[in-house]
């Protein structure tokens, strides 16, 4: 059964801690974001490591132009647009992430979000699948940095909790024997806390569906 989590500011040094770079470079699991109360939410290596899959696809078809993709991780979506010949560039703070974004041909940089980031203004499409619409644990303000990256009319994808929740938490990454990094700031929202925060920011919605049990929101800027 999966338990309740937590989080601090968005430390990037927290995904570079062993147990998440152990799990990218075995591609296997368990791994965790546990809170100091005990409650444990299960990170899906296994499929982040993978080939997309059919949910995973339901999202890349309705990409469209060029394609940022927010917290990349090991890049499989970055890597199958690539394969399609979209242009698209993953962002993610880990190295490890990156590198393996690289080495199956998709195109990475190891930044945060709200650093400087190529093409600002420019993006047709941005995604943040997996959950990362909790990076940085202030949703209201990661949206706003989306609305600065994407263009006038651009598209943003986001992977919503797969039951309704708003919260913002404190975090760490751990794994099975109880190896961890630094805490984090992190915060997880279900398709209606979203939309409700998404609304007053200039984000309209643009289409919802559900997938393998896991459900996203379109949202448009203008």
């Amino acid at each position: 059964m999966v338990r309740a989590l937590s989080v601090t500011t968005a430390a990037p040094a927290a995904w570079h801690a062993d147990p998440y770079t152990d799990a990218l470079r075995s591609g296997r699991g368990p791994l965790f974001l546990h809170r100091p109360d005990g409650w444990l939410l299960p990170l899906d290596v296994e499929r982040w490591c993978a080939e997309p899959d059919l949910a995973d696809r339901t999202v890349l078809r309705r990409c469209r132009g060029a394609v940022l993709d927010i917290g990349c991780g090991p890049g499989r979506l970055v890597a199958a647009l690539a394969a399609d010949g979209v242009a698209a560039l993953g962002v993610d703070v880990s190295p490890e992430a990156v590198r393996r974004t690289r080495d199956w041909g998709g195109s990475a940089l190891c930044r945060s979000v709200f650093d400087r980031l190529p093409g600002e203004g420019r993006w047709d499409t941005a995604l943040l699948m997996d959950g990362n619409v909790g990076i940085g644990g202030d949703p209201a303000t990661l949206l706003d940095r989306v609305a600065q990256l994407v263009s006038p009319d651009g598209l943003l994808m986001v992977e919503t909790a797969p039951y309704e929740i708003d919260e913002r938490l404190r975090v760490r990454v751990c794994d099975a024997r109880g190896a961890a990094g630094g805490d984090f700031a992190w915060a997880r929202l279900g398709t209606n806390a979203l939309l409700s925060c998404a609304r007053p920011l200039g984000w309209r919605p643009a289409g919802r569906w559900t997938a393998a049990g896991r459900p996203f929101v379109a949202l448009r800027r203008g």
